[in-house]
């Protein structure tokens, strides 16, 4: 039987991962603005640490999340962690090109294969939520990144939130979104049928800090918002 990770990973396979950089800031309306603060709030939550160990959960595509946070933040580190072969291979361009590999470990497979005695200073679980398919997987992977985080340790979360047909206003923007982008009828449905497939946002905001609160982290503050897509930190708290 696979795992639910393991689903995910093979929804991101060659042809997706070659088109990523531009469909997620297409499909995401200030994708660089959302990372910028993230790694802005990161900051803000570690207080006067020069340097920090970060935790990069489902870092493969853009590694957008990487290299904002090290442009900003010269003396961190990172561990870029995903399951799928070909996203971590674009990240490991990215990161290649942007001179960053010399700061980060590069970890091709799930977070449940890290130590779990080598706490990290603060983590980031961005873009990964609502492709997995149920809550038990959704506090599976929160659970095994709070295992991983020293006390008090920050976390990004950010990913859509809302069942996608709840919101028949959004889900129309986001196809006019792409055609705007110069997508034909055609093009739009097949780009919509792509978020579509297999994903399982949670269904509001308050389940998302639900989910939080079961896998032992505090109660969070959201910090940005792009039609589905929200953006929150919080701390673990045990």
């Amino acid at each position: 039987m696979k795992t639910s990770s393991t689903h995910t990973a093979e929804k991101f396979d060659n042809s997706r991962a070659n088109e990523y950089a531009r469909q997620s800031r297409i499909a995401l309306a200030g994708y660089d603005a959302c990372h910028d603060l993230a790694a802005c709030m990161l900051a803000a939550s570690l207080g006067t640490t020069t340097s920090a160990n970060v935790l990069v959960v489902g870092a493969g595509g853009t590694a957008q999340e990487i290299i904002a946070m090290a442009r900003l933040e010269p003396n961190w580190r990172f561990m870029a962690v995903d399951p799928s072969a070909p996203m971590l291979e674009a990240a490991t361009q990215q990161l290649q090109a942007n001179d960053l590999l010399a700061r980060t470990d590069v970890h091709p497979g799930r977070v449940e294969d890290l130590p779990a005695d080598a706490p990290y200073d603060a983590a980031t679980l961005i873009g990964v939520l609502h492709h997995l398919p149920g809550d038990d997987a959704k506090r599976e992977i929160l659970r095994s990144i709070h295992a991983r985080l020293k006390p008090g340790a920050p976390l990004i979360v950010a990913g859509n939130h809302y069942a996608y047909a709840s919101q028949p206003l959004l889900l129309e923007a986001w196809g006019q979104r792409w055609r705007q982008h110069g997508a034909s009828p055609e093009e739009v449905k097949v780009k919509l049928g792509k978020i579509l497939q297999g994903a399982d946002p949670p269904h509001s905001e308050a389940a998302v800090q639900q989910l939080l609160n079961d896998c032992g982290f505090a109660e969070a503050t959201r910090f940005f918002s792009s039609l589905f897509w929200g953006a929150w930190l919080t701390c673990k708290t045990c």
